[in-house]
């Protein structure tokens, strides 16, 4: 079984249910009794086990070289309305 958050349309209240992957549950609000529509939320990922930082990245160097900062451009402030205030 698996939680999952839910707000309700009316009131706003969200909280947590627990039913099954492939349930479609009617979900109504504890607090006003009505409607709850699902949240989206992000699941997890867990890596368990040796060997993914050495085996699941691509080895050697990148094709393109990472490119550096551009330089910032030249500027002259004869003409510059902040000198002249």
């Amino acid at each position: 079984m698996a939680h999952y958050d839910y707000r309700c349309t009316s009131c706003g209240h969200v909280f947590d249910v627990e039913h099954g992957m492939t349930e479609r549950p009617e979900v109504v609000c504890p607090v006003c009794g009505k409607p709850a529509e699902k949240l989206f939320n992000a699941s997890g990922i867990e890596f368990k086990g040796s060997g993914f930082y050495n085996t699941d990245q691509r080895g050697g160097k990148s094709a393109t070289p990472a490119s550096s900062a551009p330089k910032p451009a030249e500027h002259s402030c004869e003409n510059c309305p902040h000198k002249n205030a």
